[in-house]
């Protein structure tokens, strides 16, 4: 096509219709499409996290003290010795079997809905004999010092056993001896209703005072159970 020398400078030189150039746009989530997979997303992890890893649980009763006390707030190690899977009867591998002296959180025996929390004494294969105070597991006194008794309670004619402990149970005792519903009075522990192993204290709440037991955060329980609060330690 030739160019006309007399057509106004602003004129197109073509008589073509240009084409528009495709521009590529990147579709853009909404913001609120964001926010809802943000939430599902923690919501699973959670969910997941509170399954196989970690659960945390409220101490309602007085059956550990003072070991624990009412108002605590623990985190219980689930994968220590193999997580449930849900709606099953099945356990994931654990790293390890319960050890006397942990505190273990399990589903109560007579209501499985409901969740205790008790010491293990008695491993499988072991023989358990009460006696007064004392607690003889093989023929051998366990030594207790977190065990706590009324003062004004006679044991003198306590007695439990001697029992063997079954192959796939525990036997199971709160620390506060004279205010605790455990194995002498329900029996053995199956392997399989156990929930996991507390191992820290992150929360404590004086009902009474309406106040924060600020040195027992941070508490976290070590070998053969007994706890250790290094707030507690702090202090001058």
């Amino acid at each position: 096509m030739a160019l006309d020398p007399f057509a106004p400078k602003d004129a197109p030189v073509t008589d073509e219709i240009a084409r528009p150039v495709p521009v590529e746009t990147k579709r853009r989530k909404s913001l609120t499409r964001e926010y809802i997979e943000a939430i599902v997303i923690a919501i699973l992890l959670a969910l997941v996290i509170r399954t196989f890893v970690v659960q945390a649980f409220t101490i309602p009763s007085g059956s550990m003290v003072p070991t624990l006390q009412v108002g605590d707030y623990i985190l219980v190690n689930k994968f220590i010795y193999g997580a449930e899977v849900p709606f099953t009867s099945l356990h994931l591998p654990g790293i390890r079997a319960p050890q006397r002296g942990d505190i273990i959180v399990f589903k109560y025996p007579w209501d499985e809905k409901r969740d205790f929390i008790k010491r293990v004494i008695g491993l499988p294969g072991d023989e358990v004999f009460i006696k007064g105070r004392t607690v003889y597991v093989n023929g051998r006194p366990l030594d207790e010092p977190y065990a706590l008794y009324n003062d004004g309670t006679s044991h003198t004619n306590v007695e439990y056993g001697p029992s063997a402990v079954p192959h796939d149970s525990f036997f199971m005792m709160g620390d506060n001896r004279d205010n605790s519903q455990d194995s002498r009075y329900w029996g053995f522990l199956k392997r399989d209703k156990v929930r996991g192993k507390a191992f820290i204290i992150y929360w404590s709440w004086d009902g009474d005072t309406h106040w924060l037991r600020w040195r027992r955060l941070a508490c976290y329980f070590d070998g053969g159970g007994k706890i250790a609060c290094p707030l507690e330690r702090s202090r001058p």
